[in-house]
């Protein structure tokens, strides 16, 4: 049996459950990682600041404890270990980022509103389209966020639709960003499917060749433009007439 390795947040649950039912009855092994153990300091102040969602698993993956590793691939940073591998990049989600709360548009947002996010993507994307806005800390799971919404510690929050969409959690959503404005991080979306270098056949199977190419080209840009999940750095991808554009951001 294939034993899957994933955080055990109900989002990542859900998207390593995918990916099992379609592998025949794989097992989850759910890992706690660093960013799952700390959820009060900002990603930039947990260890280095890098992997901080994916350290973990990996090294489960390299010492056998796990067969793959089931990625959020936006978590990925570029300097993946030695002996691993993105073997599979299933048929990507909405790629774009969410507003939840009752606003219909940027627009809409009265000024010294307080929009939360932990990203530091979002938040230098809204100091320059909505510099009026009051962007707030925000750290926690999917459902934690929404609490946070609910009780009123932000007036709305952003979040990547994917993730949204994968709950089940539709009707939270406000609005949508415009992608080419509100440029979504590199492989927002987006599953990796990770493993040993050499075992790519165990998920195959699960690849999603236009997918995994507008992945591979916006994590090349953000290596290139030296991002990573500290950095406001982004890159959204996508196929025109058959060739692969990718448009990127870095914070001013």
């Amino acid at each position: 049996m294939i034993r899957l390795g994933t955080r055990g947040s109900a989002l990542a649950r859900a998207q390593a459950g995918w990916v099992a039912d379609r592998l025949d009855g794989a097992e989850l092994v759910v890992i706690e990682t660093a960013g799952d153990r700390d959820r009060e300091r900002r990603y930039d102040q947990i260890g280095d600041g890098r992997a901080v969602f994916t350290r973990e698993i990996e090294q489960a993956l390299l010492d056998g404890r796990i067969d793959v590793a089931v990625h959020s691939a936006k978590d990925l940073t570029g300097d993946m270990p030695a002996g691993l591998e993105i073997a599979a990049v299933p048929e990507r989600e909405d790629p774009r980022d969410a507003c939840c709360g009752p606003y219909g548009s940027l627009a809409e947002i009265p000024a010294g509103a307080r929009i939360g996010t932990s990203s530091a993507r979002r938040a230098g994307l809204l100091g320059v389209l909505r510099p009026d806005l009051e962007v707030v800390p925000l750290r926690g799971n999917v459902d934690t966020r929404l609490r946070k919404l609910d009780a009123g510690e932000a007036d709305a929050i952003v979040l990547a639709a994917a993730g949204l969409v994968r709950l089940g959690l539709l009707s939270r959503i406000g609005f949508l960003f415009d992608p080419s404005v509100f440029v979504p991080e590199a492989g927002q979306g987006a599953l990796a499917l990770q493993v040993r270098a050499g075992e790519a056949e165990l998920v195959s199977s699960l690849d999603h060749t236009p997918s995994h190419r507008r992945v591979d080209a916006e994590r090349a840009r953000v290596a290139e433009l030296g991002g990573g999940c500290t950095v406001p750095v982004a890159a959204y991808s996508w196929f025109e007439r058959g060739e692969l554009h990718v448009q990127s951001w870095v914070a001013p």
